[in-house]
């Protein structure tokens, strides 16, 4: 793609998309002038817009000095260096000599994956400087006939909906207030031409790296200028600067697809698989025990469900919340992270030897930043949670929120989290945080608006210790679900769980959602008892389980106890066949073949990194009588090669293609009935 802007009375905006000769973009920098009313309409193109009460776009930067607020910026220099990883950076430094402050734009071009990040430094040179808005960028799209964006909404169990809406005049706002990333609303976009579908059109698209309260907003105006601004949100937002301190906002990352969103989503993967996510092993498959015990955790118990675990194939078994402190229920015991004497009567360490002895890893659940208040914890330190003076704090899930911002509260959950993984065994963390932050008050002098991004510092911080110390420690983010995935967070986690909802017909929608933006070889997808949708237990057999959870990282969250002989083995041969195939499921390229709002069969494709192999899941939703399903046209493949398909479970299907039939003319489904599934495995044999 080409980003242009030029630097005239102001940074403006030229062109973002298809690429160009930027030499070519000169003339338009031209004042675009309508009216004595409108005297230059490219003002809403402005690169970086600073609050002066001359622009009246929605502006990036606003300060609060008294009775004047106003800020007037000049370009002072650039200069391009290369940076971390040696990616080529572009720094355009601005100066306000009244307040007496430096405003640094940086650009990182990542060059090979056609992908821009975009951040904003302020240093203060002159005396306190109060921020009451921040943002991270400003994007300026091309002029489009019909403008469209696609946007998540999501609600727990319900996360990672896809949203179409038209571009109006006026603005649009997705946005968080909840101390996290939130379900409601993921920080991420794509503006389209209407029109656009998986394979074809013109796709702007964004991404914002954090993972606290945030704002992304998509303004077009009466002169038909879309304009998307992005960063922390600004409401219930205050900095204050000293003389000689920065602030810093987050990363806004962005691109251009012209193969549709497709294309978008191959290019946001390759970027997050090079130079956001962290894990560089295959996500295991791992066995949780939750549904089986819920709060009745026991030693003895695990060690039944470990040994089953083991028999299948399993290797990471997982302990999840209850067996910690006074933990029966979910009313008490959070912040008391020793096991429970009764529970483990000789610690953690019996069922872990017990586990390592049976071949698998050992991975534990944690809920670090809540605390109930029958707790030791909290009864030993009440002022250690976020509280308003004179003020009931709120509790939701009988829980309090911690305040991490605390260097003290910070100190106490390393110290357990150090404790904790040095004296154990322990692979893997599944940190989950199940409830909005609430009841921030002004703390130790520190306004209290200056805490909601304190707390994201202090996750950052722990996070980022716990990498440097623990290196063989995975980590998840869960957040009641999906409410803690971003760009920010994913810089430190190996893996994240999209959603509770894990029935295998619904995870196909939210799947779509998640791919959509994010890489499926972080997405963990369980096989269960078909948790929620309990009214729809047992219409789903345990093949079509298995062959949805298998779009990502596979995980059992069955109650294995109550398995059949017959059941065990088909859970055995489904792990086997997914161990065969993860390589090109987590790191190769997808494609969304049909997508299952659309018809009655949904399937994605994914092709491997060497391009030899490949492999179709297809699910079929529902059927009237006589009606067939149609040929499956795949993508992606070499027109010239031959391609030997197989269907899991039957070699006689073998069957010998050329890319071209298989991409024009498509593959022959022998599904049948509700809720039918097949496994297509692909292997490419040469021209």
């Amino acid at each position: 793609m080409s980003y242009i802007f030029g630097v005239g009375g102001y940074l403006q905006n030229l062109y973002w998309g298809e690429p160009v000769n930027a030499e070519d973009c000169a003339e338009l920098m031209e004042v675009n002038f309508h009216s004595s009313f409108d005297p230059d309409t490219n003002l809403d193109r402005e690169e970086f817009t600073c609050w002066n009460g001359r622009s009246f776009a929605e502006p990036c930067l606003k300060l609060q000095q008294g009775g004047e607020s106003v800020v007037f910026t000049e370009f002072a220099g650039w200069e391009i260096f290369n940076g971390q990883e040696g990616v080529q950076t572009l720094r355009i430094t601005l100066e306000d000599k009244i307040r007496e402050f430096q405003l640094i734009l940086e650009y990182v071009v990542y060059e090979e994956l056609d992908i821009i990040s975009r951040k904003a430094i302020l240093n203060n040179i002159g005396g306190p400087l109060m921020i009451e808005n921040f943002q991270s960028a400003a994007l300026s799209l091309p002029q489009l006939e019909r403008p469209f964006i696609r946007y998540v909404t999501g609600k727990w169990a319900g996360e990672f909906v896809i949203n179409d809406a038209p571009v109006n005049t006026g603005v649009f706002t997705m946005q968080s207030k909840r101390g996290m990333t939130g379900p409601h609303f993921n920080p991420s976009f794509a503006v389209y031409e209407e029109g656009a579908t998986e394979q074809n059109g013109n796709v702007w698209f964004g991404q914002l790296a954090y993972s606290g309260n945030w704002k992304i907003s998509v303004e077009k105006t009466i002169f038909d200028n879309i304009r998307v601004i992005g960063g922390m949100n600004d409401s219930d937002f205050f900095k204050t600067l000293g003389q000689g301190e920065s602030l810093e906002t987050p990363e806004f990352f962005f691109g251009f697809s012209n193969g549709g969103f497709g294309g978008m989503s191959r290019k946001l993967h390759r970027f997050q698989k090079a130079h956001i996510t962290t894990a560089s092993k295959p996500r295991r498959v791992l066995y949780n025990s939750w549904e089986a015990t819920a709060f009745d955790v026991n030693v003895k118990e695990q060690m039944k469900l470990a040994d089953k675990a083991a028999s299948m194939g399993v290797e990471l078994f997982v302990v999840d919340d209850g067996w910690f402190g006074e933990r029966h229920g979910d009313n008490a015991g959070l912040g008391d992270w020793t096991p429970n004497a009764g529970k483990f009567p000789n610690g953690l360490g019996e069922l872990i030897s017990y586990v390592n002895g049976l071949g698998m890893d050992f991975g534990i659940w944690v809920e670090p930043e809540a605390v109930n208040p029958d707790s030791c914890l909290f009864r030993a330190h009440p002022d250690w949670i976020y509280h308003i003076d004179g003020v009931e704090p709120m509790q939701s899930r009988n829980q309090y929120v911690l305040n991490i911002s605390l260097k003290v509260v910070r100190e106490y959950l390393l110290g357990m989290l150090r404790s904790l993984l040095a004296q154990n065994n322990i692979s893997f963390l599944k940190w989950d945080m199940n409830r909005m932050i609430t009841d921030l008050g002004s703390c130790d002098g520190v306004d209290h608006r200056e805490l909601w991004r304190a707390h994201v510092d202090a996750l950052y911080e722990i996070w980022g210790t716990l990498r440097r110390e623990f290196p063989q420690v995975e980590l998840e983010t869960c957040a009641g679900g999906g409410g803690r995935i971003d760009l920010g967070i994913l810089r430190y986690a190996d893996q994240s769980w999209p959603s509770d909802n894990t029935d295998p017909y619904e995870r196909l929608f939210i799947q779509e959602g998640f791919t959509n933006f994010y890489n499926p070889g972080i997405m963990m997808c369980w096989v269960t008892d078909t948790h929620p949708s309990y009214r729809r237990s047992g219409r789903r057999d345990i093949s079509y389980k298995f062959r949805s959870a298998m779009c990502g990282g596979l995980g059992i969250g069955s109650n294995i106890g109550s398995l059949t002989a017959e059941e065990l083995s088909l859970y055995s041969s489904h792990i086997d066949e997914y161990k065969s195939i993860r390589h090109i499921v987590q790191n190769g390229r997808l494609y969304r073949l049909l997508l299952p709002g659309n018809s009655p069969v949904s399937a994605v494709q994914y092709i491997s990194e060497s391009d030899e192999e490949s492999v179709v899941f297809a699910f079929l939703h529902s059927q009237k009588f006589g009606d067939p399903c149609k040929r499956l046209k795949l993508q992606g493949l070499s027109k010239n090669s031959r391609y030997l398909v197989r269907t899991a479970g039957s070699e006689e299907s073998d069957r010998v293609y050329y890319g071209s039939t298989l991409m024009h003319i498509g593959l022959p489904l022998s599904l049948k009935g509700d809720f039918d599934s097949a496994l297509l495995k692909i292997k490419k044999l040469g021209e």
